[in-house]
Parts: C-alpha cells; structure tokens; sequence
C-alpha cells in the first residue's frame, strides 16, 4: 500500500504543476482578447489567428485542466444524495466510477482522438478562417487531456482504496488539514492567589 500511495503523491505533483502552469495561459488569454480588441477598435485591424489562438488557450485550460479539478474535488457530485450516504458508500461509489466510467471512458476517446490528430498531423490542416492558425496542436489537447484526467484517476482510486484500509486519509475531505490531530486543549489548573482577580 505504501507504494501506491508514494505513486500516487507522485502523479498529485504532476497534477498539480500542470494546473497552476493553466493559471498563465487564462491570463495570456485575457491579454490577447484584450490586445486584439484595442487592435480592433483604434487601429481598425483585425486578426484570426488572435481569435484563435484565445481558443485554443481556452481549450487547453478545459482539457488539461480536468486532472486538476479532480485533484482538488472540484468536480461536479450531486451532494443532495452523496451528503446522505456514509463514507464507505461514497468512496465504494467512487471505486466503481472511476474503474468502470472514468478510466474506460478516457481510453476510448484517446483512442478516437488519435486518428483524428495523426491525420491533421500528416496533412498539415489549417483553420478553414483566412489567418487560421495549424489546427493539430488544438487536435492534440484531446488525448493529452484524457491521459492527465486518467493518471489522476489512478491516483484517486489508490487514495479511496487506502482509505478503505485504514492506511490514508479520507480522500473527500476538502480541507487539506481536516485529518490533522486535533490541537490539545489544555486546561489552566493554577489556583488564583488569594485576593487576586481571575483573568
């Protein structure tokens, strides 16, 4: 168990740089529309790779983003029923979705994606717009997103798989520190001198 949850620290880290790497490319986005607008509006040029391009950021972010909302429990739930289940019965749920949805369903789009960019690949397919930026490299955010969001599912489905032993943490938690021990409380059991105020 101990090796899967290093494996699984391991592939969080990765997660995790990847998502706070997406941070700039929102604000390159923000930049760009911003420059293309002011470009537009005082100087009346316009441009479609710049249009593009902020698609293109904006896909990344989604697609490779996934793996990190995931990380985060940031993902959709309907709390309304998981709120009234125990723990066990979530995280069971959370085993079988992620060994017979997630991983599968990432697999097979991977697999359906990979035709699809070797050929705009090999053909050199440009955006159908005048200006158009390559259309590959957007192609390929496909299975690279899905291979992310499927090694965090690994690394989720080693946390829960933990957790049912008794060997980590609760992995629903949203805290990060709602596994940490409780502060001591201690008592002050010094008696007050005679004639002295209690603080």
């Amino acid at each position: 168990m101990g090796m899967l949850l290093k494996l699984s620290r391991m592939i969080d880290r990765l997660t995790r740089l990847v998502g706070q790497t997406l941070i700039w490319l929102i604000l390159a986005a923000t930049l760009i529309s911003a420059a293309n607008a002011i470009a537009r509006k005082l100087f009346n040029v316009g441009s479609n790779a710049f249009l593009e391009i902020q698609w293109y950021l904006f896909a990344a972010v989604f697609m490779l983003g996934a793996g990190y909302a995931f990380l985060q429990n940031a993902h959709v739930r309907i709390d309304v029923l998981a709120n009234k289940l125990s723990k066990r019965t979530r995280t069971l749920i959370d085993i079988g979705g992620i060994l017979f949805f997630l991983l599968p369903m990432c697999y097979l789009l991977s697999v359906f994606a990979w035709p699809v960019l070797t050929s705009a690949y090999e053909t050199g397919e440009m955006s159908s717009n005048a200006g158009g930026l390559i259309r590959w490299p957007l192609f390929a955010l496909v299975p690279a997103g899905f291979a992310l969001l499927a090694l965090q599912g690994i690394s989720e489905l080693f946390k829960r798989i933990a957790y049912l032993a008794g060997a980590g943490p609760d992995p629903l938690a949203h805290e990060p520190d709602a596994h940490a021990a409780p502060p001591a409380v201690t008592q002050d059991t010094t008696e007050n001198a005679p004639g002295e105020a209690r603080k």
